[in-house]
């Protein structure tokens, strides 16, 4: 990553290729560039000129027009690798597949701003996605500190906007495997709520209630604040007041899953954030209540991930165990 101060400037004749297309669409050609978000950034900063003035995303281009862009410098950052084995699933030009351990951070924070996901990249590879020199290179999505599984990085911002775009569209394939305290009533079923920060704790979320403290649910009629959220959820085995899940998320909301489950009546085994303390009494054996109060972590997995590669179209998928350690539990607790 370049430390460089100063802008640089690009000056074009517009090419035959770029006649009739919007303004941002025709600068997204150029190599530079690349994207039509970045794009749109440029022109919405007043850094795009067409023939010598601004103007509008929308504006069509003729060929021969005049195009000067001036690329912001790449903003100096104070992020330091890491070194820190990661298990890589897959690597190419584009993009790293992460195993993720749980316990690793996915990128920095207030409160923890070294020793992440992102600075151990920064030991793994020059290549990373830096939309613009943000705090977060690369990161499509994220999975909580505890929550351990498969994770897709962008290494260039081609790979960052099409990979994004895959989850904001939900065109991409997750699921993940829970250990909850409680037994399940319904072998399966679809929670659905508007998400938002709790009024009361900050760190946590909680769904939007209605007038009935119910959680809103209509997703043509959203509330003011929170966003609609969707999991699909089925129960693999029932014993001893402990539950094992596997979730398919059709939004990624932050804390979903940890959310929808917790409202349900059933916490993740050890997310002391979202109850899982109160509920401890509900697992009938004192030596499984011990197991789960000495997890270093809370029991979510996220086990399967599908996308489509952002440069060759091809499908692409991965699948990952629980750690060895949590499969010995789970076949201890006669779960698997």
């Amino acid at each position: 990553m370049e430390n460089s101060t100063a802008p640089s400037k690009i000056k074009i004749s517009a090419t035959s290729e770029m006649h009739g297309l919007r303004l941002d669409k025709a600068i997204a050609l150029i190599a530079e560039i690349g994207t039509r978000s970045r794009a749109s950034h440029l022109i919405e900063s007043n850094s795009v000129l067409l023939n010598g003035k601004s103007a509008k995303p929308s504006v069509l281009v003729k060929e021969h027009d005049l195009i000067e862009v001036t690329l912001p410098a790449p903003v100096p950052t104070d992020l330091q690798p890491y070194d820190y084995k990661l298990d890589v699933l897959f690597e190419d030009e584009d993009l790293i597949v992460i195993n993720k351990p749980s316990g690793l951070v996915v990128h920095p924070a207030a409160g923890h701003t070294q020793d992440t996901l992102v600075n151990a990249l920064l030991a793994h590879t020059d290549d990373l996605s830096m939309k613009f020199g943000e705090e977060r290179p690369g990161i499509v999505h994220r999975l909580d500190k505890e929550t351990s599984g498969v994770l897709v990085v962008a290494k260039n911002d081609k790979s960052h906007e099409a990979l994004t775009s895959q989850f904001k569209e939900r065109s991409t394939h997750r699921i993940y495997y829970a250990v909850c305290l409680g037994t399940a009533k319904n072998l399966r079923g679809d929670i659905t709520s508007f998400l938002a920060r709790h009024p009361t704790d900050r760190k946590r979320y909680a769904s939007v209630l209605g007038a009935d403290r119910k959680p809103l649910q209509d997703k043509e009629n959203p509330p003011s604040i929170g966003k609609w959220a969707l999991t699909h959820y089925e129960v693999l085995s029932r014993k001893s007041g402990l539950s094992y899940l596997k979730l398919k998320l059709e939004t990624g909301r932050t804390h979903q899953i940890r959310v929808h489950l917790s409202e349900s009546g059933l916490p993740i085994a050890g997310d002391l954030l979202y109850g899982a303390d109160k509920k401890i009494k509900t697992v009938e054996a004192r030596s499984t209540q011990d197991e789960i109060r000495a997890l270093s972590r809370f029991l979510l997995h996220a086990a399967e991930l599908a996308f489509t590669h952002p440069r060759t179209q091809e499908r692409m998928s991965f699948e990952k165990d629980w750690p060895e350690d949590i499969q010995v539990l789970l076949k201890k607790w006669g779960l698997r």
